[in-house]
């Protein structure tokens, strides 16, 4: 250990700042979640099932039914909800109490997307980088009051969803985003571990692409296996939230950055809603 001038340790001085440091940001983000009534994060165990779009979708039907909703992208290397939602090229602005989240049909939205200079830039950080923004994210961003906040995160049980998990402070649950193929359905375990392990509450499982819905007669036709989703939580003892069929509805949306439509939200969350949305909804009032 190095003594500077002062004949005392430096580095205890520097440990103890940083605890300092560390503290005071807890305090500022537990100020900040205090104003919010309810926290939901969306998790997966591999991307590419649909976990932005069930998060999108979750918090345009909280909103439509009159919630005051944010929805938090902490998906540090594939950030979506910027082109979901129609807002690619929308640039953060400061405010008297922080930074404004970017507002669209009714949700308060925050994104790495929107700290970018060029969308195609790629975000190349390791864990305490990726640590740094989220908490910058739940310090710094003027959510104001809101009844529920909606975090999307990245696949896996990595350094993000654990950052958030740990930093929130009390979670009211995680929803759990599957394909029915076995291949992704396993991984489920994997998550659910990570929430008892962290003691955040499973709201439950969504199967997401469960069957493709004919644009023209209406029909369910099963592409893959189905019930992967179902079989994990019987086996889990999670609840099941019901099945997500694969519609060119929502991807068209999707893509035209109309996520945040009433169409949208209703067309991925009519079979979810009463299992989710409604319990949400009757918790924040």
């Amino acid at each position: 250990m190095k003594a500077g001038k002062s004949g005392r340790d430096e580095s205890v001085g520097s440990d103890a700042r940083g605890r300092e440091t560390d503290d005071q940001d807890l305090k500022m983000i537990e100020a900040r979640m205090a104003r919010i009534r309810r926290k939901v994060v969306i998790l997966s165990g591999k991307g590419g099932v649909g976990k932005s779009t069930v998060a999108v979708s979750l918090a345009a039907a909280l909103a439509a039914r009159g919630l005051r909703v944010g929805l938090l992208d902490v998906d540090i290397h594939g950030p979506s909800l910027p082109t979901l939602l129609g807002l690619e090229g929308e640039a953060v602005r400061g405010g008297e109490d922080g930074l404004v989240p970017v507002e669209r049909e009714g949700l308060k939205v925050m994104s790495i997307g929107f700290l970018l200079k060029n969308r195609d830039d790629a975000v190349i950080w390791r864990g305490p980088m990726k640590m740094n923004v989220i908490k910058q994210f739940l310090r710094d961003v003027a959510w104001g009051d809101l009844d529920v906040l909606v975090v999307d995160s990245p696949p896996g049980t990595g350094d993000e969803p654990l950052s958030v998990c740990q930093l929130i402070g009390r979670l009211d649950g995680a929803v759990i985003v599957t394909t029915p193929q076995k291949v992704a359905a396993v991984d489920v375990r994997k998550s659910v571990t990570f929430c008892r392990r962290i003691g955040v509450p499973v709201l439950g499982v969504v199967e997401n692409m469960s069957g493709f819905v004919c644009p023209h007669c209406g029909t369910v036709t099963q592409i893959w296996p189905t019930g992967g989703g179902r079989s994990i939580t019987e086996d889990m003892k999670v609840p099941f939230l019901g099945a997500i069929p694969l519609d060119p509805e929502i991807a068209r949306l999707g893509d035209s950055g109309q996520a945040a439509s009433g169409r949208y939200g209703e067309a991925v969350m009519s079979a979810l809603l009463e299992r989710l949305a409604a319990p949400l909804i009757g918790r924040a009032r």
